[in-house]
């Protein structure tokens, strides 16, 4: 789907175009209509790579800290907002400031774009904006509620948008994704293919719309609280109609990743150093939890040695409980379990934006719901299945049918009397790393996992939502929705 040698070419290429100076760069699309530097074909990797840097590492890392993944050591005084809970509006300001300066400014831009000759058809590219956007949007809609939609990614033209209900949003991009899949297959003969420049798909325009139909599933599945059943199942009709299917691998990225400095996978680049792989100060201040490493052993699970790395003093897979108020002997980053070799695998390793783990286990809860066909169960232990390979795990699916076939609650389906709960609980354990985000926000939406335990330095209350970056609120009062640092563990999205 994509040579090694394109990869790096185009990998380089996005560098270049971000190394020659960010603002230069922003600047070309103030007029969408004008683009006086790019085009579709050099704008769409510097955009995926935004896009998938940032899933890889902020996002990746609140969620497994809010999922109960990852704790932090004794000796070092590193990650308290995780133990204490007290988000402000200068924590994971870049999770909403980089959506819409850099993701969006760069989509919007190759939506906008015509081709001054007319000589090339951008259809695909297009096409492939619009799916990312919805991916994206479903997740400041999750994270934050309403968030600027209608009137924004206008630049100049409105520089202080109006807030759309985070449900007309999801509506509106569940519609778009609805689209797109119509604008993928009826794209013009002479329509563009990205090939290489598509550093996610290679061009793959089927696989965008098994995105694209896997993304908007995700999102009806989300809304299974809000009584609208006849909604989510019309809108899994037309799925069905298009006839694409859902994803049926990982959908990763990889411009060509190496071990050269600023080429790094970014997931890996947070935890390793360039060309040696020492690790970085954050792989030695990123520990594994009890309750993570209870869950694996209880269950004789074999992801265990593949999620988490043995600890230097004995080499023993011990985790430990999110507080800033660890005792100093047994604790230390020495003592403790780390993240694992099952997902630090190199520095050239593809980056993870949705594992084909998710969308099985999203299947799995769509047809014990009734919204689509299909078996559960076969569903369920697929998603387990893939979790496993996706690891590394040796003799992955042979490994995977002696886990689920033991007669465990949350681990067998047939031992599980509530299938949902089962469905979350391994869900939780496949994203382990990987797209951790999502189990927070599984754990908000289902309350599952069950039992995962609140740090005793916080208010006794998860956080539902993340607020408004200080930044946004200073340019935008007028439009943005008023928040107190109370919000943060009642006001959760509109699926809740």
């Amino acid at each position: 789907m994509k040579t090694n040698n394109m990869k790096k070419v185009i990998y380089i290429l996005s560098l270049a175009l971000i190394s020659v100076g960010c603002s230069k760069f922003v600047d070309v699309n103030d007029n969408p209509n004008n683009p006086p530097i790019s085009t579709p074909s050099l704008t769409l990797p510097v955009a995926q790579q935004d896009f998938a840097a940032l899933n890889a590492r902020t996002l990746t890392y609140l969620g497994n800290f809010l999922a109960v993944n990852w704790a932090t050591p004794s000796n070092w005084q590193a990650n308290a907002i995780f133990s204490r809970y007290d988000f402000t509006s200068q924590d994971f300001a870049n999770v909403f400031e980089t959506s819409y300066a850099d993701i969006f400014k760069n989509l919007t831009y190759i939506e906008n774009y015509e081709d001054p000759s007319g000589a090339v058809d951008y259809t695909n590219y297009k096409a492939i904006s619009t799916i990312i956007k919805g991916f994206q949007y479903q997740l400041l809609v999750d994270l934050y509620g309403d968030v600027p939609f209608t009137e924004a990614n206008l630049r100049g033209e409105n520089t202080t948008p109006a807030y759309d209900d985070g449900e007309t949003i999801y509506k509106t991009v569940i519609d778009n994704l609805t689209d797109v899949v119509d604008m993928i297959n009826d794209a013009p003969a002479n329509a563009e293919n990205p090939g290489g420049q598509d550093i996610i798909f290679g061009g793959d325009m089927d696989h965008w719309v098994e995105f694209a139909n896997t993304i908007k599933l995700r999102m009806l599945v989300r809304m299974s609280n809000t009584g609208q059943d006849s909604y989510i199942t019309s809108q899994v009709g037309l799925i069905n109609a298009n006839g694409g299917g859902y994803i049926m691998d990982d959908v990763a990225s990889n411009p060509g990743y190496t071990s050269d400095e600023n080429k790094q996978n970014p997931f890996w680049d947070y935890f390793r150093k360039p060309a040696t792989g020492d690790e970085q100060n954050r792989g030695d201040f990123t520990v594994a939890t009890t309750t993570a490493i209870s869950f694996l052993q209880n269950n004789a699970d074999p992801r265990l040695s593949r999620l988490y790395a043995p600890s230097r003093t004995g080499s023993a897979f011990k985790g430990t409980v999110q507080s800033t108020a660890l005792p100093g002997t047994g604790f230390t980053s020495n003592d403790l379990a780390k993240v694992g070799p099952g997902l630090l695998k190199s520095a050239n390793q593809d980056q993870i934006i949705m594992s084909l783990a998710e969308a099985l286990f999203i299947q799995a809860e769509a047809a014990q719901r009734g919204y689509i066909t299909g078996d559960a169960k076969d569903f369920y232990e697929m998603g387990v299945e893939a979790s496993f390979v996706q690891l590394g795990v040796e003799d992955a699916v042979e490994e995977a049918e002696i886990y689920y076939t033991q007669p465990i609650k949350n681990v067998s389906w047939d031992a599980s009397p509530n299938k949902i709960e089962a469905i979350i609980t391994q869900k939780w354990v496949a994203l382990n790393g990987t797209s951790s985000i999502e189990s927070w926000i599984d754990l908000t939406r289902t309350g599952f996992p069950l039992g995962l335990p609140i740090p005793a330095e916080s208010a006794g209350s998860r956080p539902v939502r993340l607020l408004y970056p200080a930044s946004e609120v200073s340019r935008n009062t007028a439009n943005v929705p008023k928040l107190t640092a109370a919000d943060v563990f009642t006001k959760a999205p509109f699926w809740k």
